[in-house]
């Protein structure tokens, strides 16, 4: 069973309500309700944390990471300016996804830098809420070639 830290950035508490255009109808309690089934498919175990603070982002990973095996993080948009949270990353050493419900390169210029990608095995975006279910999927792939290794 993989353990696995999903951690929702800022704004996404506002799901469903804000820019439904773009980031799409379902709330945050149904993508939890949503990947917690999907977790359960695949013999994952969840904690899911949303917060819109930095400083707390950054230290769960760093609590979490004696836990989780993996992370899949949306940092909203602290994807651009947090080399906090990437260094959180970086020095836990966790497998990493970073997930986007819009594709963050068919959007404004400024949302093309992602401090957290040079530090993510990869990164989903572009799929709406499928990003972080397809992100799921990864991990089980990962963990599994780890440990063939």
């Amino acid at each position: 069973m993989a353990k696995v830290l999903i951690i929702h950035g800022p704004n996404l508490n506002l799901l469903g309500k804000r820019e439904p255009d773009v980031y799409g109808k379902v709330d945050l309690k149904a993508l939890n309700r949503k990947l917690e089934r999907k977790a359960a498919d695949l013999g994952h175990q969840l904690r899911i944390l949303q917060s819109n603070h930095e400083g707390e982002i950054v230290e769960a990973i760093q609590r979490e990471n004696a836990w989780a095996q993996a992370l899949i993080i949306n940092p909203a948009a602290y994807t651009h300016t947090s080399i906090a949270i990437a260094e959180a990353i970086s020095a836990t050493g966790i497998i990493a996804i970073e997930v986007h419900i819009s594709n963050i390169y068919a959007r404004e210029e400024f949302r093309h830098k992602s401090f957290v990608a040079g530090v993510a095995r990869g990164q989903i975006a572009g799929f709406g809420v499928e990003s972080y279910l397809l992100a799921l999927a990864a991990v089980k792939g990962l963990l599994q070639a780890k440990r063939s290794s």
